[in-house]
């Protein structure tokens, strides 16, 4: 299962996703958090546009009242804002700014964070300067805002980003898995294909027109390599009655004889006699399986190695002499001219020449041919040409 190439195909789906996710995801935090950043400096300097020209407009004892009274009610409508006025006067301040608050506002203007012992975040704080007018003395004005909201904004954007990155990805591994089935459906009716071609039903072939052009060459592939295992399991058939056939004269020989030697006594002599003849038939038995074996090591593609220098013109005049009295019988007769020396393994040689009419299987370069004898015909020809490649 963990080789399966749909989970393959699903983890990469859920490995993209993931990684699409993660991107649209981290670009859409930070522009997100970049808007909720201004938000606490926006609505700060907007409150101090609105009391700015309330601030500057008098400066007598009875205006201040009327300040005071409406930092009150600002206070009151939203808990998030906080005013702080800090003067050598005492008259003139509000919202009873402790030591830090009167260390902060010494500090420089614009907009900065203080974090006061009470409040687990920060306010985001803008302090400005308001020079002297009538009776007022210089003063410094402060207006923070609680970013608590802000920060629970940013936190439930994050954990709804990645709850949702979450989603997609499990979406996107499972879709991605049933996506990844549905494609590789034809691979799966192509290996059930293939399981039903078994010996002896190697002639079917798999179907290419229904195919995607993804799998035509394996296609294509699979089937040569169907014929070849066909073609060869039909030698093997043949070659299997070949060996039967071969080996059952030899043995019905040998059964038969000794039969008929154990159904009554014999003299010394009749059973050397049968003994002798059983040898024979044992020696081509022998013959038959050393054939069989060469012919395996030949399929196989081993190299002879008792390799010695040999004239093939004396091989093929031994094959002639050999085959005399068939050659006579048959009013043919063949002359052998000129001479090559190749290395080979006489052995296989020998064993590999059927007839007169050919040579040894593998020697490239040379050729006998040969001619029945007519009345006015000229005697067939065995030419022999020299080969520079060793012969195997």
């Amino acid at each position: 299962m963990s080789n399966s190439i749909a989970l393959r195909l699903s983890s990469m789906f859920t490995l993209v996703a993931l990684l699409v996710f993660l991107l649209i995801g981290w670009a859409l935090y930070q522009q997100v958090d970049k808007g909720l950043g201004l938000l606490p400096e926006a609505e700060l300097v907007a409150r101090y546009s609105v009391l700015e020209s309330a601030l500057n407009r008098d400066g007598t004892p009875e205006h201040w009242v009327k300040i005071t009274a409406k930092l009150n009610l600002l206070s009151e409508e939203d808990k998030r804002i906080r005013f702080w006025v800090i003067s050598g006067d005492a008259g003139y301040e509000y919202g009873a700014p402790d030591a830090q608050v009167r260390a902060f506002a010494q500090g420089p203007l614009g907009k900065r964070d203080l974090t006061l012992p009470d409040h687990p975040y920060p306010l985001k704080v803008l302090v400005s300067q308001l020079p002297a007018k009538d009776q007022r003395p210089p003063l410094r004005f402060l207006i923070g805002i609680d970013t608590q909201t802000f920060f629970e904004t940013q936190h439930r954007l994050l954990t709804a980003l990645i709850s949702l990155a979450i989603i997609g990805v499990l979406l996107a591994s499972a879709l991605g898995y049933w996506v990844a089935r549905i494609g590789l459906k034809p691979l799966i009716k192509l290996s059930q294909e293939a399981q039903r071609l078994a010996p002896p039903l190697l002639s079917g072939r798999l179907q290419l027109s229904p195919l995607p052009p993804e799998l035509n060459q394996f296609v294509s592939a699979f089937n040569s390599t169907l014929e070849r295992v066909e073609q060869a399991y039909s030698r093997l058939e043949s070659f299997n009655a070949d060996v039967a056939h071969e080996l059952r004269s030899p043995l019905t020989n040998l059964i038969g004889q000794t039969q008929v030697a154990l159904t009554r006594g014999r003299s010394a002599e009749h059973y050397f006699e049968v003994l002798q003849s059983n040898l024979e038939e044992l020696e081509r038995l022998r013959s038959i399986i050393n054939d069989m074996l060469f012919l395996a090591s030949a399929d196989q593609g081993s190299k002879a190695t008792m390799l010695t220098s040999t004239s093939l013109a004396d091989e093929v005049a031994t094959t002639l002499d050999y085959l005399d009295f068939i050659l006579e019988d048959a009013q043919v007769k063949v002359e052998v001219s000129g001479d090559a020396h190749v290395q080979i393994e006489k052995a296989h040689l020998r064993r590999a020449k059927p007839s007169p009419a050919s040579t040894c299987r593998g020697c490239s370069n040379a050729s006998i041919g040969s001619t029945p004898h007519a009345a006015t015909a000229a005697p067939t020809t065995a030419w022999v040409w020299p080969s520079s490649r060793p012969l195997r």
